[in-house]
């Protein structure tokens, strides 16, 4: 293993001991709360981001994923009861396919025509949710809860476990987009996004990486919305709708695509602003709307690709100023 592979799972490890570290601190339910959907929306924004930032394209329709995730994890666990590992592993699978089928035709495509093929797939699986009641509950949900039966010792009915959970797989989930985003695969990617016709010369198969990137993308979005459905031990449409993929461009641009992290942090932001604003104002959408749109106008990048240049711009100045020449024969 390469040095800067250990460093991020060193610091995947201190960062999961942190969040494990947490509920011993306080017993506050809103914060493991916070941390959960933070666990979910962070996946699926960071994936995102797999296609925005570092490959070029810009879905709107990546919500399809998120609520895929969480339909077929709960179909999986209501009508056949099997362990749940194995049904987050086949819910990854699914949406792998299904990834596979719809960026086999949407990655052809450039620019804004790619953004709105993929918004037309997302509204044709709403769609299917709305109309396929007997097996998605139709615009009511997949109610009835979600069973959750113990497995490795792990009881996920209780809150704390969710939460040491959904942290793991957060984690779990970061590392490995980390790696692919620093492997030889994630370069080609960053070199398709830049030139995609000097990187074909180069003997880059751009369809091919974007095709894979896409489906890569879909399948840790889908464990998000896994996430999600423990969480509200359900599905509902909504998270499927093109509302979700919205939220998810809202954070990557709130947080950064020029950083790994940028999504996370995005992700923190809008739950805070959201969680305030829902509770103080009372057109709390219109007030999010606002503030949303003053970090974009006033920053013109993510938050954390804004500091991220700040600080290297001051390393920059600090590096450049020129030490002070002493003079002999002079005292100070």
């Amino acid at each position: 293993m390469t040095r800067p592979a250990l460093r991020d799972a060193a610091l995947a490890l201190a960062g999961f001991l942190v969040l494990a570290i947490l509920p011993l601190i306080t017993s506050s339910s809103a914060l493991i709360d916070f941390v959960i959907r933070c666990a979910a929306l962070g996946l699926f924004a960071t994936s995102l981001n797999l296609l925005v930032g570092y490959g070029g394209m810009v879905s709107f329709g990546h919500g399809l994923f998120f609520g895929m995730g969480a339909y077929s994890f709960g179909i999986l666990m209501q009508r056949t009861g099997m362990p749940i590992p194995l049904a987050v592993l086949l819910t990854l699978c699914i949406s792998a396919l299904v990834a596979l089928v719809v960026g086999a035709i949407c990655v052809r495509l450039k620019e804004i025509y790619f953004a709105f093929v993929t918004l037309a797939f997302q509204m044709l699986i709403h769609s299917m949710i709305i109309a396929w009641v007997p097996v998605t509950g139709g615009d009511q949900g997949l109610r009835g809860g979600i069973p959750r039966p113990a497995f490795l010792g792990i009881n996920l009915s209780d809150q704390k476990q969710l939460y040491l959970f959904s942290a793991a797989l957060l984690v779990l989930g970061l590392l490995a987009m980390r790696h692919i985003v620093s492997s030889p695969f994630g370069y080609a990617l960053r070199m398709v996004r830049d030139n995609a016709t000097r990187a074909g010369f180069l003997g880059i198969n751009v369809y091919r990486t974007r095709l894979t990137a896409f489906v890569l993308a879909g399948a840790f979005a889908s464990l998000g919305g896994v996430i999600m459905s423990l969480f509200v031990s359900g599905a509902y449409p909504e998270f499927a709708f093109w509302t979700m993929s919205g939220e998810a461009v809202f954070i990557v641009m709130l947080g950064g695509t020029a950083n790994f992290l940028g999504p996370l942090v995005g992700t923190g932001i809008l739950l805070l602003l959201n969680d305030f604003v829902t509770r103080t104002a009372e057109h709390h959408g219109l007030v999010l709307g606002s503030v949303i749109l003053l970090f974009a106008l006033g920053l013109r990048k993510g938050l954390l690709d804004f500091v991220m240049e700040w600080l290297a711009a001051r390393r920059t100045r600090g590096a450049a100023t020129p030490a002070p020449v002493a003079v002999k024969g002079t005292s100070t």
